[in-house]
């Protein structure tokens, strides 16, 4: 069985966010990049629980993004995948994403296609859905475990108020989030490894974008914090009246 993990750069939590050209462009100047915490904790991860388990015989990643990409996706490549293929094309429309890993996946005959279950930059939740579709595969969204036994899969999910288990047969697509497996920290056999492993680059596929970002907007910037002390309770219910405000 192959699988497909789909890997995607974001900006790590701790980088401070700015826009450029009258705010519609996202400034990259001095950001950190990490592996999209989803896609590398639990669809990476899970991906080699199975080819550990002797379920899988390999597992390739690929990534849509130009060649500053390539150190996220050699560090996905430490934690244990067999090679890797950068489609090499940029976009922040989803369908494109999904569109261009659609287009280099139809030919390779994965069983099984494995991605988080959102970025955490856009936190979009649609290229796994959209990827299916364009596949002609099933999907699965926001799954907490995934086990594969006669080419079946069975996937639970959470839903409101409970759990829902499904079964689908292969080829499948499966969006993963917390539950599906636990991160991983490469080690130095790992690392080294990685720079030998095959990174196949893929011209883009000539893909429209369905959607633009005309412009983004930062959050409000936090004010400051008034205390009441314990023998002032009239003024604090009096602020609590005039000026507290319900979200």
């Amino acid at each position: 069985m192959k699988i497909l993990v789909c890997i995607s750069q974001v900006p790590d939590t701790t980088t401070k966010i700015a826009f450029s050209d009258n705010n519609s462009k996202f400034n990259t100047q001095g950001v950190t990049f990490i592996i999209n915490p989803y896609d590398e904790w639990y669809a990476l991860v899970r991906a080699l629980e199975l080819k550990e388990a002797g379920t899988a015989t390999a597992v390739h990643l690929v990534t849509v993004g130009k060649a500053d990409a390539e150190p996220v996706i050699r560090k996905a490549l430490a934690l244990g995948g067999d090679e890797a293929i950068r489609i090499d094309a940029e976009s922040d429309d989803p369908y494109v994403v999904a569109a261009q890993i659609a287009e280099y996946a139809k030919s390779e005959g994965y069983d099984l296609v494995l991605c988080g279950k959102e970025s955490i930059d856009y936190n979009n939740a649609s290229v796994g859905a959209m990827l299916a579709e364009l596949l002609d595969m099933n999907f699965i969204g926001f799954a907490t475990n995934l086990q594969i036994a006669g080419g079946t899969a069975t996937v639970k999910r959470e839903i409101e108020g409970g759990e829902e288990t499904n079964t689908s047969p292969l080829p499948l697509v499966v969006s993963c989030q917390k539950g599906m497996a636990e991160a991983r920290i490469p080690n130095m056999r790992g690392i080294m490894a990685a720079r030998t492993k095959p990174l196949k680059v893929v011209p883009a596929a000539g893909v429209e974008a369905l959607t633009s970002i005309v412009s983004y907007d930062l959050p409000p910037a936090k004010t400051g914090v008034k205390m009441y002390t314990a023998d002032n309770v009239d003024e604090l219910v009096s602020a609590l009246h005039s000026d507290a405000k319900v979200i």
